[in-house]
């Protein structure tokens, strides 16, 4: 279960991985998708914080209940915060990022650990359902919410990589950047949850995961252009 569960992460990371003209270095990458894996738990940990706080306060229950579209929405936010908590952590004092498409590899790869841990924890949940129910979560999540953490991820890299060029106000940024990433997440998982995971919930879902990839090629590509044409500023971000 733990490799399944690694697997997709891993193919989605070698393939956004080419987008970058120099290659990060490989120890970093990795401490990076390791960072994206250990700070998952802390997502956990304040989801049900939050949940245990509208349980005691009556008034704002429905606010902080599984049950509620609200739920979708902060714990998407605080899912996107964690990630970019990571890259923080691991990445933006290392001398190794010093290019502004930098911080949408590395936004990627945290989001893939992040995706990895919850694709594991997922498929270990499933195992009562037999062997064919794993494997259609499976594949449904490879294709489905890892991509989804990864073009969440990218969303939140390119407003960082926007911070290089305007440096006053790179905070401003990277939060417009983690509020988009959670909407996109949001609405995601509104989709499945609002079908139940039905064909129109994951025609939709894959729909929205296909626009919003294209997206994702076009801020790539803005940033490498951007960075042709400008001269390098310093790191952003200490």
């Amino acid at each position: 279960m733990t490799a399944l569960g690694i697997l997709p992460s891993l193919v989605w990371l070698s393939i956004f991985i080419k987008k970058d003209i120099h290659p990060e270095p490989k120890y970093l990458v990795t401490r990076t998708f390791l960072m994206g894996i250990i700070v998952a738990p802390l997502a956990v940990g304040l989801q049900w914080i939050f949940v245990g706080l509208g349980q005691s306060f009556p008034s704002i229950s429905e606010t902080f209940s599984f049950q509620s579209t609200h739920f979708f929405l902060w714990a998407a936010f605080v899912e996107e915060i964690v990630k970019f908590l990571a890259v923080k952590f691991v990445v933006l004092n290392n001398p190794a990022f010093d290019e502004p498409v930098d911080a949408m590899i590395y936004m990627i790869t945290a989001s893939l650990g992040f995706a990895a841990i919850e694709n594991i924890l997922i498929l270990f949940r499933s195992i009562p359902e037999g062997l064919e129910g794993t494997l259609q979560l499976w594949m449904l999540r490879s294709v489905g919410a890892t991509l989804l953490h990864a073009l969440a991820g990218a969303l939140i890299g390119y407003f960082l990589a926007i911070s290089w060029f305007y440096h006053e106000h790179q905070k401003k940024l990277v939060a417009v950047g983690i509020v988009l990433a959670s909407i996109f997440h949001f609405v995601f998982n509104i989709f499945l949850f609002s079908y139940q995971n039905d064909f129109w919930g994951i025609i939709l879902s894959l729909l929205l995961l296909t626009v919003f990839a294209g997206l994702i090629q076009t801020l790539f590509n803005k940033i490498r252009n951007r960075m042709i044409a400008v001269p390098m500023p310093a790191l952003p971000l200490s």
